[in-house]
């Protein structure tokens, strides 16, 4: 199965939830009016886009709407594609243009953080790339060993403390490790909880300060993992680690179980933080790079 048809697949729930009731609202109007703009900026908010967002895009419909001429509702499907892509789009690819590249996996517990790395790294090995792992959350119980078995399934290297250690340690022995074992890219698994949020932070900062003064010419990528099926809950985590982290890119999971799929919008409308890869199944090529313009083809088809 292609890339296009396992995003089709999992934005099933979501096109049902979100871009048939979009459909609805054109199918039961003869013009744009008001009216119009109101109803389908409601129906936007309770599909999970969220009261700005759904704002911006019926302000930015509405003069779509006025500078191409359109009367009819039934061509406003195509200018919402236009608009939300418009959105979405920018700074989606993942950069790994130095060697190594750093990419710090950062995120709340239960989101999926373990799972996109090993699906992560199994790309980027089967892409060429030599990957060493950081099994840096070691707070969690089992998380290490749940790394582990990720690790093996893509074949790639494991650095590991015990459970308990200190993660910045972990990191540091991995970008040793990583840089003397001529690695592409160096994936550091971080703590998803500490007792609160004061010592999370300070523990993300620790362990980017360790990457900065040790790969000082590396790009780091930090990459938020979101779980889809949180909706609006997803926008608010993000509000929060960006307060503290540099977060470069989200990586959103569990799309293909959720009908919140749309949750994607705005992240980036509000947050500016590009969604760089989307999880669309279980299986270990699951992981796929985000294309704004397959998505919203893939939702409005």
């Amino acid at each position: 199965m292609g890339l296009f048809e396992k995003l089709k697949n999992g934005l099933k729930n979501t096109k049902d939830a979100l871009a048939s009731k979009i459909t609805g609202v054109i199918n039961s109007f003869t013009k744009i009016d008001e009216d119009f703009f109101e109803e389908l900026e409601e129906t936007l908010i309770l599909s999970d886009i969220g009261a700005v967002t759904s704002a911006n895009i019926c302000e930015a419909l509405r003069k779509e709407v006025k500078a191409t001429g359109t009367t009819d509702p039934a061509e406003v499907k195509g200018l919402l594609k236009k608009i939300i892509a418009g959105i979405l789009e920018g700074e989606n690819e993942l950069i790994l243009d130095t060697k190594p590249t750093v990419i710090l996996v950062i995120g709340v517990n239960g989101a999926g953080k373990t799972t996109t790395i090993g699906k992560l790294a199994y790309n980027l090995k089967s892409s060429g790339k030599k990957v060493v792992v950081a099994a840096a959350d070691t707070f969690r119980a089992a998380a290490i060993e749940q790394l582990e078995v990720w690790t093996q399934r893509a074949g790639v290297d494991i650095i590991k403390h015990s459970e308990g250690s200190d993660p910045a340690a972990v990191v540091f022995d991995a970008v040793k490790a990583g840089i003397a074992r001529d690695a592409d890219v160096i994936i550091c698994d971080t703590a998803g909880r500490l007792h609160n949020k004061k010592n999370l932070m300070d523990e993300l900062k620790k362990i980017a300060r360790i990457v900065n003064n040790n790969a000082p010419d590396s790009r780091v990528e930090t990459l938020l993992v979101l779980d889809a099926t949180t909706g609006q809950n997803a926008v608010n985590q993000a509000r929060l680690f960006k307060e503290t982290a540099d977060i470069t890119g989200i990586v959103l999971t569990k799309l293909d179980g959720t009908a919140k799929g749309g949750i994607i919008i705005p992240i980036k409308e509000e947050l500016g933080i590009p969604v760089k890869l989307v999880g669309v199944g279980e299986k270990i090529d699951d992981l796929q790079p985000f294309v704004p313009r397959d998505y919203v083809e893939a939702l409005f088809e």
